[in-house]
């Protein structure tokens, strides 16, 4: 799950251009699922991250400071690789 904040501080610093972004990067719209069911994009108004804005939430973690250039960076993090299968053994 990802989420990303536009809440007034959020906004006002790139949260919009952040969106924009992650929208590009997944190829989805906010409310919907990736193609391989591993990111769904949300908005949210606040994470009470104000004074470090832009945030995004995924999977209940916080990055702070976001910049539209990293978010592959962030997302990568969190992508699972194709080969790897739940329960499988590397």
């Amino acid at each position: 799950m990802v989420r990303v904040c536009l809440g007034t501080a959020c906004y006002v610093r790139g949260g919009k251009q952040v969106l924009d972004a992650i929208k590009k990067e997944l190829g989805i719209d906010v409310g919907e699922t990736t193609p391989d069911r591993m990111f769904t994009l949300e908005v949210a108004r606040c994470f009470g991250a104000c004074g470090l804005a832009p945030a995004i939430n995924v999977d209940d973690e916080i990055h702070q400071r976001v910049k539209p250039a990293r978010i592959r960076e962030v997302l990568d993090k969190y992508a699972k690789p194709a080969s790897v299968k739940k329960g499988a053994r590397a």
